[in-house]
């Protein structure tokens, strides 16, 4: 490492954490760090195969396929502590690290769980990520360095094991042409006499439920029978079983999401045996929040059941600041806001957010879009305040890097420019309103080729073909290498960003007014108010590749300005008024107070 390099991090690592425990410091106050453990690092060789032996399609590992296991594991991980504290994260989000069905899918195109979405036991440490004992041990090392930890959790559905004797691949059947009291569908043969629909949701009604063979006639097959843990999770009656989802409607729902057993989620023993299953690792483990996965697709009324459960579980674990968000993939507000109105859930991902910094990073439209992305924060529950809780991001997992959007929407920029953009990009993802989460690799230049698969390249030496080809930004190295560089210009600008948000309370829990939006691509201007003194923060963007230079609205009783990133004037040209000049693709942060 160079000279320089190991001055930058000693500076990042004697950074305040505002004077916090871990356990004292709200979800507001964080920077999230994202990462798939089998795409990580690989700390222990041994469990590769996750004590299976076979074939790929038994053991699920094959590192030269981009859909299969790699070998990152939590010990990994642990060894990489350093790596994301220099980065200046202050929590994990780990993807579902349960035991996962090793491989699923038809004939010829099957893949693996090493995603972690493809749950059998919610009790247990898949064997290719390590054991129980492991991950404690990781939330044990990421506490004793100010590091939170947050699980990524499933209650929607459950690994495909239940099959339907109709047919390999069913379609949604909807309640009113298959009502859960005929089989067969309207007119069919009577059956669960007196139940009264899944919306009364007590034990009385449900025990009147005794068959799940109304819509298809589900199954297990024999050598699965016992696979699911809990075992009440093996019995069909706790499934939708209606056949696959059109994400649609009312299969949004009640359909399987691609396949996969979609969980009963009205009936009061699958309510209670989720609260017993993720309170149990709040219990045992002391971890500090949730990601659910397909939040969207779960009833509201489970919601306003679990999150409560679980919000108590973790105050009497001394976890005050339990932080719990869903996961609504919808780019529009309204339809964000909806599911912290409806379902009660604390926070959601901000997909409005991601969208619109990707486009206009890339200079795809003006910045008033962004503006208006804020000026939605009213409608969510709480309003303004919650808003303040929402994790943004620019990239991840499912919908594909922030670079590969630049790239894609910028295919004859250059590498300089791309790079540019992208900083620009984490800027405002580090600077404004929410709780940024940086996906695992984007600190590193990783551009992917896509969505899903072809952006969840490995972080240690890579085998995988289509990932080692890609162009990194900022680096001559490619995936085939390990990519871990403190010193990679990308890197660098996350950690200073993230130590500047962490030494100013406005830049965690400030209160956030637009102060300069245009139609165009160009100039975005905030500001950001401390939440005790009230002091106030210019921030300003510029998404145009010519410099700009303008008159923004600030208090009357700003005066003076320090900059605390980029260059700021040292006094107003006016009250009420200060004028700024930006690069191209540049930022600045500008902290303000009074001429003496």
């Amino acid at each position: 490492m160079k000279l320089a390099a190991f001055a930058f991090l000693a500076a990042l690592l004697a950074a305040p954490a505002a004077g916090q425990g871990v356990r004292d410091r709200p979800p507001e106050d964080e920077v999230l760090y994202f990462l798939l453990p089998d795409r990580f690092e690989n700390g222990d060789a041994a469990n590769d195969r996750g004590g299976l032996k076979g074939d790929r399609l038994v053991t699920g590992f094959d590192p030269a396929a981009k859909g299969f296991y790699h070998g990152g594991d939590l010990k990994g991980l642990i060894q990489r502590l350093d790596y994301v504290e220099a980065l200046g994260a202050t929590a994990i989000w780990v993807a579902p690290i349960f035991r996962n069905k090793p491989v699923q899918g038809p004939s010829g195109h099957e893949s693996a769980g090493y995603h972690g979405y493809w749950v059998t036991d919610f009790t247990r440490v898949d064997p290719h990520f390590g054991t129980n004992a492991d991950f404690r041990a990781l939330v044990d090392a990421a506490h004793a360095r100010g590091i939170k930890v947050y699980m990524d959790i499933i209650v929607n559905h459950t690994a495909d094991v239940i099959q339907y004797r109709e047919c390999g691949d069913c379609g949604y059947r909807s309640l009113a042409d298959y009502p859960y009291g005929r089989r067969g569908g309207v007119g069919g043969t009577a059956i669960n006499p007196g139940f009264g629909g899944h919306g009364v949701r007590t034990a009385e009604n449900f025990a009147k439920l005794t068959r799940p063979d109304f819509a298809y006639t589900p199954f297990v097959p024999p050598a699965e029978k016992d696979v699911k843990v809990p075992a009440w999770l093996n019995d069909p009656i706790y499934y939708h079983n209606r056949g696959n989802s059109t994400f649609m409607g009312e299969s949004s729902l009640y359909g399987d999401f691609v396949g996969l057993d979609d969980v009963f989620t009205e009936h009061p023993r699958v309510v209670s045996g989720m609260i017993e299953i993720f309170g149990s690792w709040i219990d045992r483990f002391g971890i500090d929040g949730f990601r659910i996965d397909t939040a969207r697709h779960v009833n509201p009324e489970f919601w306003a059941a679990f999150v409560p459960a679980m919000q108590a579980r973790a105050r009497a674990k001394g976890i005050p600041n339990f932080h719990i968000f869903g996961e609504v993939a919808d780019p529009d507000t309204s339809a964000l806001a909806r599911h912290t109105r409806v379902d009660k859930l604390p926070s959601v991902l901000d997909f409005a957010f991601a969208r619109t910094v990707n486009a206009v990073s890339a200079g795809e439209v003006g910045t008033d879009k962004l503006a208006a992305v804020f000026a939605a924060d009213a409608l969510y529950e709480g309003g303004e305040a919650t808003a303040l809780r929402l994790p943004t991001f620019i990239g991840n997992h499912d919908q594909g890097r922030a670079a590969f959007f630049l790239r894609k929407a910028l295919p004859q920029a250059s590498p300089d420019e791309l790079l540019a953009r992208d900083r620009l990009a984490h800027a405002m993802l580090l600077l404004l309103r929410g709780v940024p989460t940086i996906y695992s690799g984007d600190e590193q230049g990783f551009v992917g080729d896509g969505d899903d698969q072809d952006a969840r390249e490995d972080m240690f030496p890579s085998k995988t073909a289509v990932y080692n080809d890609n162009v990194l930004l900022g680096t001559d190295k490619t995936t085939a290498v390990s990519n871990f560089d403190t010193d990679h210009p990308l890197f660098r600008e996350i950690a200073t960003l993230a130590k500047l948000r962490r030494a100013h309370p406005a830049l965690t829990r400030g209160r956030q007014v637009t102060r300069y939006a245009s139609d165009k691509p160009g100039p975005f201007a905030v500001s950001r108010f401390d939440p005790v003194t009230g002091a106030e923060v210019l921030i300003a963007f510029n998404a145009s590749a010519q410099p700009w230079t303008g008159n923004v609205l600030v208090e009357t009783g700003s005066t003076a300005f320090t900059a605390l990133a980029g260059t700021c004037p040292a006094t107003a040209a006016a009250p009420g008024s200060v004028t700024l000049t930006l690069p191209a693709f540049g930022y600045a942060v500008c902290a303000a107070g009074k001429l003496q």
